[in-house]
């Protein structure tokens, strides 16, 4: 298409029974549904709110067990 030509119309109404209430009642749905164009990035769940941070891990077991259980890990 070139710059002097509009552009085509998007939504043609075909009944000539339609009444203006109709008519923006469909323009409100096909509105409401969006474009397809639209990216929405996934939204990204925060490292301290992952549910294996609420899970404690075992004590380290046998000879010096007891001292490895406080160091970090």
């Amino acid at each position: 298409m070139s710059a002097d030509q509009p552009d085509a119309p998007i939504l043609k109404v075909v009944n000539a029974d339609a009444t203006p209430e109709e008519i923006a009642a469909l323009v409100a749905v096909f509105s409401a549904l969006g474009s397809a164009t639209e990216d929405v990035a996934p939204r990204r769940t925060p490292e301290w709110s992952q549910p294996a941070r609420r899970v404690r891990t075992p004590h380290a077991h046998g000879p010096g067990g007891w001292r490895a259980s406080s160091l970090p890990r």
